[in-house]
């Protein structure tokens, strides 16, 4: 494998900084990280340097960053592989040393991770060697002859990794996705729940493999074994390449299976409802005869491509039980989605709650990124278009909540002034908040969330001196003073009705 080799994997995402040919023709004899100043005595010759730059800063000097590229160059090292993590890009001096020293250098944008970058080394090393005419597969020829007829058989991925591993006494082993959705799993091995099996592959025990497919960050397979001393890992690279086979396979599928999401989506959202274009959309994707339907839409807090709201999506809804769904490009940067429930008990048992338990699964597959979703009530197909409606006003009160907020607003939570503010433009809300609230919002840094907190709860107390008091563990008279400084302060007088609903309607804003 050559350094230039590592830029044309799309999924790492790796950019040129500085390099020429020459360099860029240079073969990869392996992989260390290191935040060492000096890691010359660290490194093998041939070897790319993963570094997040720990080590350097801006008042360090370029004599600290020259020594260290040096250090680079003198050990052989045939690329320096920059994480743009810690300082937001490659600092200036790194390019002059490099430059200076004739070191490749490559940028590792902050959603490449450094383990995947030495896993697609590995693997393509291991690959070449599989490939070479002297060198013999790992896999018995019976085995590979075996699993090469299930794969074109149909077997699905349980059945190949029990036919893959039973000649080494069956060892346990997990087909898990990047956030933790067991894919399949060998017959002896134990349900592992996706909290935990998210945890072993960011450094629990065991050996993980990633499976070498065009995947996101959110849906990436990888296979794992919790104890991998058991296989070699030849083996299981050649069980991980079978595996990635298959799973383009589904890819193909599920490609095939995009435009018809798509129309569903369309049909469904359309101004004009059209009963029989809705319906053959739903048989399209499989989804007609559901005795009710859920609408859920999902988008990132601040924008990013809609592709990657496809696959949030998907990955998080495939992690409910039996659900059956279709996802495709919804409104602006918004992925939505339409789920089928073959039973009413499935949709009382709530969407949005299954979903609330598997969010923080998807947020950790890219934590730089907020994901948000509304869902709707379960309804009858006839009332998709409403069902959609809802779920984009609980998405838009979602992305408008606090950070902190819930990730995921269910429609039905949402009465009397929440649920019109959902739909009103976050700038306006500032302006209103700013507007009602903001001489307590000046009050100091003190007197200003005090003043906030007896408000609130002054007014969820339906103004009852006693009760606000008990809530907050202070005297009645405290409460009575500090009622008469937020009236002094806002120009409200609290005993009008319009004049709460004023102030109440702020503090949800």
């Amino acid at each position: 494998m050559h350094v230039d080799h590592l830029l044309r994997l799309d999924r790492l995402d790796l950019s040129l900084v500085w390099g020429d040919e020459t360099l860029l023709g240079q073969e990869i004899a392996g992989v260390t990280a290191t935040d060492l100043e000096d890691p010359a005595r660290f490194l093998q010759p041939g070897e790319v340097v993963l570094s997040g730059l720990v080590w350097w800063s801006p008042d360090g000097g370029p004599g600290r960053t020259d020594r260290f590229v040096s250090a680079l160059r003198q050990a052989g090292a045939v690329a320096l592989l920059a994480g743009e993590e810690t300082h937001g890009e490659v600092p200036r001096e790194l390019v002059t040393a490099c430059r200076k020293h004739r070191v490749a250098l490559i940028a590792v944008p902050p959603q490449t991770s450094f383990r995947a970058v030495t896993e697609a080394v590995y693997l393509r090393q291991w690959g070449d060697l599989s490939g070479r005419p002297t060198s013999h597969h790992a896999l018995p020829e019976n085995v590979r002859e075996d699993l090469d007829r299930a794969l074109e058989g149909g077997a699905g991925a349980g059945e190949l990794l029990d036919r893959a591993f039973a000649h080494l006494g069956a060892p346990a082993c997990h087909l898990l996705t990047s956030s933790g959705r067991t894919v399949a799993r060998t017959g002896g091995a134990a349900r592992l729940p996706a909290p935990r099996a998210a945890e072993t592959l960011r450094g629990g025990r065991g050996t993980t493999v990633r499976v070498e497919t065009e995947s996101t960050a959110f849906d990436t397979w990888y296979l794992h074994l919790p104890e991998g001393a058991r296989v070699p890992p030849r083996v299981l690279e050649e069980i991980s390449g079978l595996l990635g086979r298959y799973r383009r396979r589904l890819d193909r599928h599920r490609a095939a299976r995009e435009p018809a999401a798509g129309r569903l989506v369309a049909a469904v959202g359309a101004l004009r409802p059209d009963a029989e274009r809705r319906q053959d959309a739903l048989e399209s994707c499989g989804l007609a005869g559901g005795s009710a339907y859920t609408v859920v839409a999902a988008a990132p807090e601040h924008g990013g491509p809609a592709e990657d709201g496809i696959a949030a999506l998907g990955e998080a809804l495939a992690h409910l039980p039996a659900a059956a769904f279709a996802v495709a490009r919804g409104a602006g940067d918004d992925a939505t989605a339409i789920v089928a429930h073959s039973r009413e008990s499935e949709a009382e048992a709530g969407v949005g709650e299954r979903l609330r338990e598997v969010w923080p699964l998807i947020r950790d597959c890219r934590p730089q990124s907020t994901w948000r979703a509304g869902v709707s009530a379960p309804v009858a197909a006839a009332d998709l278009g409403s069902a959609l409606t809802q779920a984009r006003y609980a998405l838009a009160a979602a992305r408008s909540s606090v950070p902190g907020g819930p990730p995921v607003v269910v429609q039905g939570e949402l009465d009397g002034v929440a649920l019109l503010l959902a739909g009103v433009p976050s700038d306006v809300r500032a302006v209103y908040r700013e507007t009602v609230l903001g001489p307590l919002l000046d009050a100091g840094p003190k007197s200003g969330p005090m003043l906030l907190d007896t408000l609130r709860a002054f007014l969820s107390h339906d103004c009852s001196w006693a009760r606000t008091a008990e809530a907050l563990h202070i005297h009645v008279n405290t409460v009575h003073y500090r009622v008469q400084r937020i009236e002094l302060l806002t120009g409200r007088d609290l005993s009008r009705l319009d004049n709460r609903l004023d102030l109440r309607t702020a503090l949800l804003c």
